[in-house]
């Protein structure tokens, strides 16, 4: 079969990405809108003034700005990553069928979302379809399992990862939810590995810690076809990261999914630690982290910076103009 044709674009300079990320940190690290998560304690600590942002190219250089040093918990942005990885090593279609891909529409931890559809099948981006891809993760026991999800997600950084053992603690004292939802899974057949084990390699993936450079790398390494820039390793083949973007699109953003994709054009994850990402193909990967979250449980400021950022790195996917002047005449064969 002949490789399809792909054709992406680029980023534009150095310089000029590098004063755009600038720009973007100044226009909106005053904004004061939205509130910390609440759902485990430690979250709900966080300072909300941190503010940090960075763009990795395909070609490993990064940009960055604000509090670049501070660490989050990937949370939810472990999704895309993880689904990722379990595709590579049982087949999207397999994933596919025993996971779901179809938006809910409804909040991440929904339950309904589950019991609405009759094969109980939801989305790999909302907490029911990650339980289930995580418990699909090769390995059969929980340690094997959680050391294949590790060392995944170290990949796609570039760099060992780190459980956050206070957010962990925190965590797992209270996910209370994602154990009811993993075990009305298991009572549909549709969780594929023990569901408190599963809850608790769940809360390990959500609790490593990273900086807004391994977001932007990692979202990066989708960008690029798998292919982590920095190290230039093979994290998963191409056709994973494409079907993993499609399902971002579908659901990263969660409910607001569509108003997202309407305003920033380019496939994109959140967590509620305040970690987001966004992965423009061929081009790069954004990495924000900024605590302060609004109603559906997304960066507040992570979604300024996104929009602005797309619109003048030209990240949004569906963005065109003319290929020809108005002015300039057609040019017409003659026979």
């Amino acid at each position: 079969m002949t490789p399809p044709y792909v054709s992406t674009g680029h980023l534009p300079s150095a310089a000029r990405t590098q004063t755009l990320v600038d720009q973007a940190y100044r226009r909106f690290k005053d904004n004061d809108e939205g509130t910390n998560a609440q759902h485990y304690p430690a979250l709900a600590r966080m300072p909300r003034h941190t503010f940090s942002l960075c763009i990795a190219n395909v070609s490993g250089d990064c940009f960055m700005a604000g509090d670049v040093d501070q660490t989050c918990t990937l949370m939810s942005v472990s999704k895309p990553f993880v689904f990722a990885l379990v595709c590579q090593a049982l087949g999207a279609e397999a994933v596919r069928a025993q996971v779901g891909l179809n938006a809910t529409g409804l909040p991440f931890n929904s339950v309904m979302a589950i019991e609405l559809h009759p094969q109980r099948l939801t989305n790999p981006m909302v907490n029911s379809g990650a339980l289930a891809v995580t418990s699909l993760a090769p390995g059969d026991t929980a340690e094997a399992k959680w050391a294949f999800i590790r060392d995944g997600l170290a990949r796609f950084a570039g760099r060992p990862l780190e459980l956050d053992e206070e957010v962990y603690a925190s965590a797992a004292s209270s996910n209370f939810r994602n154990r009811a939802i993993a075990r009305l899974l298991a009572d549909y057949g549709r969780l594929y590995f023990d569901s408190l084990e599963t809850t608790d390699i769940y809360t390990r993936q959500c609790c490593l810690k990273v900086t807004a450079r391994d977001l932007a790398i990692m979202a990066a390494t989708l960008a690029d076809g798998g292919v982590n820039p920095i190290t230039g390793e093979r994290v998963v083949d191409a056709i994973h990261c494409d079907h993993t973007l499609v399902v971002m699109a579908t659901a990263g953003m969660y409910e607001t999914s569509g108003d997202w994709l309407f305003d920033m054009g380019v496939p994109g994850k959140s967590g509620v630690s305040g970690a987001l990402i966004a992965a423009a193909p061929g081009k790069g990967g954004l990495g924000v982290f900024s605590p302060p979250l609004d109603a559906a449980g997304n960066s507040v400021r992570g979604q300024l910076a996104a929009r602005f950022l797309s619109d003048q790195l030209g990240l949004n996917l569906f963005a065109s103009k003319p290929h020809r002047s108005r002015q300039e005449p057609r040019r017409v064969a003659v026979r």
